[in-house]
């Protein structure tokens, strides 16, 4: 089975939100100011908020597609249907 996104687009998105994280984490520690540190979470929050939107791309692009040619349409229709429903509680 191929794979539905491009894994080192997406791994790359991860280390670099991992790496944000980790930002935090030292703002945190070295008590910077509130207000900074809720500006990087933001950063955060909408790069994890992206690399879902990438991904679901990907779902659309290639395994919904597939699915539809494949002639699954109903579990493809599913699917998308699960992939919406929790991308959409990342928001």
């Amino acid at each position: 089975m191929k794979q539905c996104i491009d894994v080192d687009a997406v791994t790359k998105r991860l280390k670099r939100i991992e790496g944000q994280i980790r930002g935090l984490i030292k703002m945190v520690e070295d008590d910077k100011p509130c207000e900074d540190i809720l500006i990087q979470i933001g950063s955060a929050k909408s790069a994890l908020h992206k690399t879902g939107q990438v991904i679901l791309e990907g779902h659309l692009h290639h395994c919904v597609l597939d699915g539809i040619h494949d002639g699954n349409e109903d579990e493809t229709i599913k699917k998308l249907s699960s992939a919406i429903e929790q991308f959409s509680r990342i928001v």
